[in-house]
């Protein structure tokens, strides 16, 4: 398999595609005046302790208060105090923290929606290959490095670096890697530590630690990753990241291409135009069936539909080979749109219980090659597959779109015909209220061309009515809800 990265990078905002064998994967945007939280460490007060909710909102300097729930409390964070306290076991959050409390934390989801960000106090701090826990002493290796032999060498090697003042995590780029690499890796972290906590002391800033920029942060998580090459259309970015590798990540060095080319180097494999389409509903499938991906604030949902791909044999071989596809789909979407949190998938109806086993088999083997944790949890008892992907950032959808100052957010708006009626109800509330000589509608184009052609019998019926006199006139900034009755 081929894989490429493509940096993109203009004043304003940065953009990372990930090409996996031509086809657009991964897209990562970051604008620079709206940088993501995630990884950020802050010093924070306690701005409303909820014990109802077992959490409390913390200040730490936004618009919208951070929600810190108790079980994400891992320590008694006061400035003031030492941060090497054992885990607290499951307590009362008015045990944890009071109001006006300062206290340390770092953000684990970025604020998403109408929701503040998502904070911690168990802080870890990532490097190349191991993540720094200041709160604990143990040493933890990744799931993904399977070698029980490997394993152990990795968590004996490392276990010599953790003491009282902190423990480490062995991340998946660790398989394999010398002893003194490692310990190079965990004296970074000890010194990364040890500058935010004499920022603690300072208080000059709230801001004690922040994450990497896109790029940098994209090339330190691909570590581990089978690249062949980094395209990057910036010089002094190339310059920026060729000094970053060379520090922290050496086996990307000689991967780092500057792309010169004419074109937008996200053209080179249609990356805009698939951008795009991940922004759309529907998703066509080669067979002619198609995928309805609709996102909400409380979960996702997933339609699979045959369309017109009518199969060469019967029914029921339609239907698998249908989902079968859409395992493929559905795994590359939701890595491509970023998204995260509870996923309903409704795959048409299958009556043979093998069948169902190969496509729930075939969707978890599709998301095993996403680098978010993935879970799927099989059928449920209406034939849903419930499954969940780890949600940290924003989705695309998210960071590209507002909301429809139209519909509000709600997908669809009032047909012609509805605001015609409520045009010709308002006339006659308005006639019973108050005594007028005529009245003049006041309507988007369309409406207002409605009833002057299709619904103009209606409007002829209704001055009868009435007994006024009703005119039409067209406001071309309405929207097409949007509509005035007023009295002359």
């Amino acid at each position: 398999m081929s894989a490429e990265l493509l940096i993109n990078v203009t004043p304003s905002e940065s953009r990372v595609a990930l090409i996996e064998n031509g086809i657009l994967q991964e897209i990562h945007v970051e604008r620079h005046t709206k940088r993501g939280l995630v990884g950020n460490i802050y010093r924070g007060k306690v701005s409303r302790v909820l014990p109802g909710m077992q959490a409390a909102f913390v200040d730490i300097g936004f618009e919208k208060a951070a929600f810190l729930h108790a079980s994400d409390i891992a320590v008694h964070n006061e400035i003031a105090e030492e941060y090497s306290a054992p885990n607290i076991e499951k307590q009362d959050i008015r045990e944890l923290v009071r109001d006006g409390q300062d206290i340390v934390v770092q953000v684990v989801k970025d604020p998403i929606g109408t929701k503040g960000a998502r904070l911690t106090t168990d802080i870890t701090i990532p490097s190349r290959y191991l993540v720094f826990m200041p709160s604990v002493s143990h040493v933890g290796v990744s799931q993904r490095i399977e070698d029980e032999e490997e394993r152990e060498r990795l968590k004996g090697l490392v276990q010599d670096f953790c003491n009282e003042q902190g423990g480490f995590i062995l991340r998946t780029a660790a398989e394999g890697v010398a002893e003194k690499e490692l310990i190079q890796d965990a004296e970074f972290l000890r010194r990364l530590w040890a500058k935010i906590q004499e920022r603690m002391k300072t208080k000059q800033s709230n801001v004690l630690y922040e994450d990497l920029p896109l790029a940098r942060r994209v090339l330190r998580d691909f570590v581990g990753t089978e690249l062949d090459r980094i395209r990057i259309d910036s010089n002094l970015s190339l310059q920026e990241l060729q000094q970053f590798t060379d520090e922290y990540v050496p086996e990307l060095h000689k991967l780092l291409e500057y792309y010169p080319g004419e074109r937008p180097i996200f053209d080179l494999y249609d990356v805009e135009n698939e951008a795009q389409r991940a922004l759309e509903r529907r998703v066509d499938l080669k067979s002619g069936g198609y995928l309805i991906i609709d996102q909400t604030e409380a979960m996702t949902t997933i339609d699979i539909n045959t369309g017109a791909f009518v199969g060469h044999r019967n029914l029921e071989e339609t239907i698998f080979n249908t989902n079968i596809e859409a395992t493929q789909a559905i795994a590359r979407q939701l890595r491509l749109r970023n998204l995260g949190g509870m996923i309903l998938i409704d795959f048409i109806d299958m009556t043979d219980a093998d069948h169902k086993r190969r496509v729930l088999h075939t969707l978890e083997q599709a998301t095993n090659k996403d680098r978010a944790k993935t879970n799927v949890h099989g059928f449920t008892a209406l034939g849903l597959i419930e499954m969940t992907r780890k949600r940290t950032r924003e989705s695309l959808e998210h960071i590209l779109c507002g909301e429809c100052p139209v519909c509000k957010g709600r997908g669809s708006i009032k047909t012609i015909e509805t605001i015609c009626f409520e045009v010709m109800r308002e006339i006659v509330r308005v006639n019973r209220a108050y005594d007028a000589d005529k009245f003049v509608v006041y309507a988007s184009p369309a409406v207002a061309e409605a009833l002057m052609g299709e619904e103009s019998h209606m409007l002829a019926e209704l001055e009868v009515f009435v007994s006024k006199q009703i005119k039409v006139q067209t406001e071309l900034l309405y929207n097409q809800d949007k509509f005035d009755v007023v009295m002359m």
